[in-house]
């Protein structure tokens, strides 16, 4: 696998090598040791999925205290853009956002270390998005920041005539207001 450093310390792009023939392809979307000897220490507890319809925005999402949760993201159908914004207080990084597109053609994840808050919106007609997690979920603990707080500017590539919340993604505080 190849680690792609970003200009976010901790966050990084993998892409695995993936070999393919007339067959299709095959590679390892993961493996510990190789993992733990390019990135680090990880202990993934959790493994999740959705699938979604193109215009779909799922965050900003992250989970507080002692449940934070770091993850790898990826796609196993369709396109996505998946953000994932610095929400380390000590960080020099601080309020900052990463975009990458992670799509099944091109197989890219993203490592997203706990201190994160995350979200993806769907670029394609629709998309199976996996996420293993080093933490369990707990509702008590989730915290949000509003997917277009306009001090993050963040680009969603969807036309905001076309975005799809959930119910309680349309009422998430700005960064500000954590």
């Amino acid at each position: 696998m190849q680690v792609i450093k970003t200009p976010i310390e901790g966050l990084v792009v993998i892409e695995p090598r993936v070999f393919g023939d007339e067959r299709g392809y095959f590679f390892e979307s993961f493996n510990q040791a190789e993992f733990e000897r390019e990135v680090g220490p990880v202990n993934f507890v959790q493994d999740n999925e959705s699938r979604s319809v193109y215009g779909v925005v799922r965050g900003l999402h992250f989970q507080k205290g002692e449940h934070a949760q770091a993850k790898l993201v990826r796609v196993v159908v369709g396109s996505v853009l998946d953000v994932a914004v610095d929400i380390r207080k000590d960080s020099p990084t601080y309020g900052q956002s990463f975009s990458v597109e992670l799509s099944a053609d091109n197989h890219r994840m993203l490592f997203i270390p706990r201190g994160f808050a995350h979200g993806f919106s769907v670029l394609s007609e629709h998309a199976v998005f996996q996420y293993k997690c080093d933490n369990f979920y707990c509702p008590q603990a989730e915290g949000a920041i509003a997917w277009d707080d306009p001090a993050l500017g963040i680009d969603w590539r969807i036309p905001p005539s076309k975005v799809i919340l959930s119910e309680k993604d349309r009422n998430h505080p700005k960064l500000s207001q954590l």
